[in-house]
């Protein structure tokens, strides 16, 4: 590409080697979840929402399981003023829940962020400001003590003001722009920030480092992570938090990587909703956690609920390969993933073992609330014998043998082929019925008798254009005497006779169905399937299918 010598990367290692994090498998427990849809979220929405549906966006939140909810930066406008002292004054905040509000280092938003806060029980009151080399030099030309001397006088004043506001609050400070930060800076003026509040057991303070712009790869923000949580002050009451920004697709990983490096807390957002690319998002790392066995402590079992919700309140899509949540994230087209997927699940009915294990599903659908049906698998041209199958036995308890699966995958195929769409399960059943089942033509069953149960003669009645008639025949069961029949009275010859069987439906008045296959001259095969009430006549109906369906072919 052009211009590439235009860009340097822009991030800074830290002076010493910080490497632990790499010796660790996987995230044994849940941080602290803080949302913060409500102030980042909000902000970066085309139209932000008013204070009804904020109102209804919190109460999601709390459902889901957030115990930190930032609702956002009270000084910057009236309605979001007006959203916090309705959400104090009308007692909304349940007790187990803190609530978050964002203030710039400036004497004025201070102090109307503490008027914001009256009567509140418990609230965090987040102090920022930016201190990256790109935001020193051109945005607030300043030095870097210059810069400290900012965060300071915010410290100290969220110290004064909150011993003279009623209430129970907790200070949190973020060197916006971490990132572009130079790591020794970012500690120096985090520890400055920390030496002014003097957090105690009973009062930790919180040290969230954003990556506001994502900048490298995530195994080095999990360095620059793990280096600020060895080096700074009154690190055993301090509360080491994340909240990184989406810019290069790795959202997630560098919120993995950075818990794994000492991070404690992650701040985020439902569905990565956020300026630019986003916020990192939360479904996400939560049910991360939750494959490798982790309770993530949020309730994301109705996930179509909660997307339906964040939709409509948001006017945001969940992109249809969103992981976990979006529509098709579960769905395999492909017929080995088909294949592979409907084996898994017979597998797992047979087995029942102890952990879930089916191929290419890291977890079951089920457990955040989608369905097999519709879900799962879901068929076009693509489409294989093993898929088509899954669908007609799910959905209607057709559990086809494998050779006949083969069979009507290619017409389903070749339907879908020629229609270029995807098949509804309602329309695969169709095709089905209309190939397969209780064919009338060119000749119908009507009913049949046995002459001699020993010798095993038989007299079947057909209907054959407007022409009824009754034919006979003899074999070695009653299925083979009236197949005999048929051969002598159409002049016909197949072998290779596969029957199975099985009830649609438990019950009394549960119906059986049978399948039969039989091989022409030509060595092709051809099927037919007959559902009744009774066994046997079931499968004289999928004899006369099959018969039926090789004379069409003839």
């Amino acid at each position: 590409m052009k211009n590439v010598e235009k860009y340097a990367r822009g991030y800074f290692m830290p002076p010493e080697a910080s490497l632990n994090w790499t010796r660790k498998e996987y995230i044994t427990e849940a941080p602290i979840w803080c949302s913060v849809d409500l102030r980042d979220g909000n902000q970066a929405l085309i139209v932000p929402m008013n204070l009804e549906e904020k109102l209804e966006y919190f109460k999601l939140l709390v459902e889901i399981g957030f115990k930190e909810i930032e609702v956002g930066f009270p000084a910057a406008s009236e309605t979001e003023f007006a959203f916090l002292r309705t959400l104090i004054e009308q007692d909304l905040i349940p007790d187990d829940v803190t609530i978050q509000v964002l203030t710039q280092s400036r004497e004025h938003i201070i102090r109307k962020t503490f008027e914001s806060l009256k009567g509140a029980k418990k609230a965090v009151v987040h102090l920022y400001n930016s201190t990256s080399l790109a935001q020193r030099e051109q945005v607030f030309r300043k030095s870097k003590e210059e810069i400290i001397d900012i965060a300071l006088s915010g410290a100290k004043l969220l110290k004064q003001c909150a011993e003279e506001t009623e209430g129970n609050f907790q200070f949190q400070y973020s060197p916006e722009s971490f990132t572009g930060t130079e790591i020794d800076f970012a500690l120096d003026i985090c520890n400055r920030v920390l030496d002014v509040w003097k957090p105690t057991a009973e009062n930790p303070v919180i040290i969230n480092l954003p990556a506001t712009v994502s900048m490298s790869l995530p195994h080095v923000y999990a360095s620059q992570i793990e280096y600020m949580s060895n080096h700074l002050n009154f690190r055993e009451h301090v509360i080491l938090s994340l909240h990184p920004h989406n810019d290069r697709g790795t959202g997630v990983a560098d919120a993995e990587l950075g818990m794994l490096a000492g991070a404690q807390r992650v701040e985020g957002t439902l569905f990565g909703n956020g300026e630019r690319t986003g916020n990192v998002d939360i479904v996400t790392l939560a049910l991360n956690m939750f494959s490798h066995g982790v309770d993530p402590k949020l309730n994301f079992e109705n996930i179509p609920a909660i997307a339906s919700v964040y939709e409509r309140l948001t006017k945001m899509k969940v992109s249809e390969r969103h992981p976990f949540a979006g529509e098709l994230v579960f769905t395999a087209f492909s017929g080995s993933h088909q294949d592979a997927i409907a084996k898994g699940m017979k597998y797992r009915e047979e087995q029942n073992p102890p952990h879930w294990s089916v191929p290419y599903l890291l977890i079951d659908p089920k457990d955040i609330g989608r369905q097999y049906e519709g879900d799962i698998i879901r068929i076009n041209s693509q489409s294989g014998k093993g898929g088509i199958g899954y669908v007609l036995q799910q959905k209607y308890g057709l559990d086809l043998p494998p050779k006949m699966r083969e069979h009507f995958g290619y017409c389903v195929k070749n339907v879908s082929d020629q229609q270029q769409k995807e098949l509804m399960p309602d329309e695969i059943y169709d095709i089905f019925v209309k190939e397969y089942v209780n064919i009338k033509t060119p000749v119908e069953f009507i009913k049949f008798r046995m002459l001699d149960d020993e010798e095993f003669q038989t007299v079947v009645t057909v209907r054959s254009g407007n022409e009824v008639k009754e034919i006979t025949g003899n074999g070695n069961g009653r299925l083979d005497a009236i197949s005999n029949a048929l051969q002598g009275y159409l002049g016909i010859d197949y072998s290779d006779l596969v029957y199975t069987e099985h009830a649609l439906e438990t019950g009394s008045k549960s119906q059986a169905v049978s399948y039969i296959g039989i091989k022409a001259a030509d060595g092709a095969m051809h099927w037919g399937c007959g559902i009744d009430v009774d066994i046997l006549s079931s499968s004289v109906k999928a004899l006369f299918s099959a018969v039926n369906q090789l004379s069409r072919n003839r």
